[in-house]
């Protein structure tokens, strides 16, 4: 009788996610200047701790390098627009397996997308695929109570509060229920 070895979970091939307004893929090399367009903006900066300012081509190249070891992965939240030369980058959600029963959701939208109710489009569809793609694991966030708006946000889509600081400075732990 032979065992056969279970594969290591990763996030290296999640598949594109269509959602009404966006198209929702994982970034590539070739998406970094559209990275660096979006978020090298002090609004988007200066609220992610792990985001230097400036943010330059330079860091968007290495963010998504850094995914290749399928731990961590940054998808793009692109406007859904029928030429392709014209893609414009509304959004960023990124997913990161942590430990053996976790996985942590973060996001960032870029100040042209806020208030239109993109970034609950965009968090909404990937929190959907995660869910069926590791239903054992229980996903988290991490947000600074007086981000009022992605508070907000985090609620609409199921999250509570646990009680915990986050393991960054100023941010409290949420987890979404049934998950």
């Amino acid at each position: 009788m032979f065992l056969r070895r279970a594969r290591p979970e990763n996030l290296l091939d999640l598949p594109r996610i269509e959602t009404e307004r966006l198209a929702i893929v994982s970034l590539e090399r070739a998406d970094a200047a559209a990275l660096h367009r979006l978020t090298d903006d002090p609004a988007i900066t200066g609220a992610i701790d792990f985001l230097p300012e400036p943010f330059t081509l330079a860091d968007a190249e290495g963010l998504i390098a850094g995914a290749r070891h399928g731990r961590d992965r940054f998808l793009g939240a692109w406007l859904r627009q029928e030429r392709m030369k014209d893609r414009t980058l509304a959004g960023v959600v990124g997913a990161h397996l942590r430990g053996e029963g976790t996985i942590e959701i973060g996001y960032w939208v870029g100040g042209a997308a806020r208030g239109r109710g993109l970034a609950a489009e965009a968090v909404g569809g990937v929190l959907g695929l995660l869910r069926g793609r590791f239903p054992r694991r229980t996903i988290l966030a991490e947000c600074r109570p007086g981000n009022v708006a992605s508070w907000g946000l985090l609620h609409k889509l199921g999250f509570r509060e646990t009680g915990a600081e986050g393991h960054r400075p100023g941010r409290r732990q949420l987890v979404l229920e049934g998950s």
